[in-house]
């Protein structure tokens, strides 16, 4: 190839790449300067920090000043054109859509200029793609909700009374009257992306492609858990009693013969299984064989988050019952990198998919069997638990064991093979 061929070559891909940063920089400016979306997106606690997590996934794959400083002129560019020129409402959550936008058109610029641009794709194309499924999260529960006008929570309810003890009440009152506790499960609770973004960071830099897996569990995570919110409609405690929540629980003498009927109520259906508790159950079986740091971070979120679901009075106690087999069967659906012929990913992805079921089918047509004595409801709940922690526990260990090159050459040399022997039997 002459030096001109190469010149004109090297022309071409610098105006290409040119022309993407332009592409770039004008949809990263369409969204901060609609209206539409500030109103309906940036202002909002779960979608501005969803957002700004991303800066936590940018820093680990590019750390440095340069990268940090454009992000925060992006967004102080943003900032000062929305508040001052377009007049928009100051909001504090926006300040955080704006430092995750800029994060976002940074790393996109980044990946069209750099010579190796495998691992920031594999960092903001996952990520914009769960911003993306939290903002249109509220239309698919909207969907829900119509097509279910009357919930399940009755059923619910009948089933924390089973145990002999109302625990969302509880954790309601612990909720309201202890304030640092409030604080922290608040946080937790609207910064669900926090621990999501930094066990993907913390696998990404460690394991390189191997860390896609957990991104593909978080992000089917919402359209399975949509699923589910149609097979068993619900809105939680404090849809059901409003104002009685949490000080006024259901009197327990009652509950046993609690009439169980669908209720016409007006929240969104997405209390079965409880997502939240879900995602960062998911988080902590994923930050197995990263840093003490990064499992802190994913256990403190786990633990705010399961007492945050409950206090806040979005969920049940069986929501978060009903979450391990989900997420089970979730992480087994997406350990691509063990082949299904393995019992152990076959036995997780069945074990929380049958799980999954019945429990929703019981708690739908069983009531009765949970009240035939305080034991049955905490044994199928101790061993729901239990056994979807045993197989998480071994599905982990083949995911350790197995080679994703080794094992597609594997495949490879066993296809060819029998290729080989079809064309010698010709």
């Amino acid at each position: 190839m002459s030096s001109t061929d190469t010149t004109m070559g090297g022309r071409k891909q610098r105006a290409i790449a040119v022309i993407l940063t332009l592409v770039i920089v004008a949809c990263g400016g369409a969204l901060a300067l609609s209206s539409q979306f500030y109103t309906e997106a940036m202002v909002d606690a779960f979608f501005g920090l969803a957002l700004a997590s991303v800066l936590v996934l940018h820093m680990r794959i590019r750390p440095g000043w340069t990268d940090l400083a454009c992000v925060i002129a992006g967004a102080l560019f943003l900032a000062g054109v929305d508040f001052r020129v377009l007049h928009y409402q100051p909001r504090l959550m926006a300040c955080f859509s704006f430092i995750g936008l800029s994060s976002f058109v940074v790393m996109a610029i980044r990946t069209v200029w750099s010579a190796d641009r495998r691992m920031l794709l594999y960092a903001w194309v996952p990520a914009a793609l769960f911003v993306m499924s939290d903002y249109f999260a509220s239309t698919m529960l909207q969907w829900t909700s119509a097509l279910h006008p009357k919930t399940l929570d009755l059923y619910l309810l009948s089933f924390d009374g089973s145990l002999g003890v109302q625990a969302s009440f509880y954790a309601g009152q612990l909720y309201v009257l202890v304030p640092w506790l409030h604080t922290c499960s608040l946080i937790a609770y609207i910064g669900l992306a926090i621990p999501i973004v930094t066990v993907y960071a913390g696998r990404l830099t460690r394991f390189k492609e191997r860390a896609f897996p957990a991104m593909l569990a978080f992000l089917v995570t919402g359209p399975l858990g949509i699923i589910c919110y149609n097979l068993f409609p619900a809105c939680g405690p404090h849809s059901l009693f409003q104002q009685g929540f949490p000080f006024h629980p259901f009197p327990f003498a009652d509950l046993p013969r609690l009439a169980l009927e669908p209720v016409a109520l007006q929240s969104a259906r997405n209390a079965m299984p409880s997502l939240h508790f879900a995602w960062t159950l998911l988080a902590w079986w994923y930050s197995r064989g990263l840093s003490w740091i990064e499992r802190a971070v994913a256990f403190a979120f786990l633990g705010f988050t399961a007492f945050a679901t409950l206090g806040i009075g979005e969920h049940w106690v069986a929501d978060l019952i009903v979450a391990f087999p989900f997420a089970v069967m979730i992480q087994a659906a997406c350990a691509y990198d063990v082949p299904w012929k393995d019992s152990r990913r076959k036995a997780a992805f069945f074990l929380g998919l049958a799980s999954t079921l019945a429990w929703m089918v019981t708690l739908r047509f069983g009531t009765k069997l949970f009240w035939a004595s305080p034991i049955v409801p905490w044994a199928l709940s101790t061993a729901t638990i239990s056994l979807a922690c045993i197989r998480q526990v071994s599905l982990s260990r083949a995911s350790d064991s197995t080679d994703p090159i080794e094992a597609s050459g594997k495949r490879f040399v066993s296809r060819l093979r029998e290729m080989l022997m079809v064309s010698a039997a010709r």
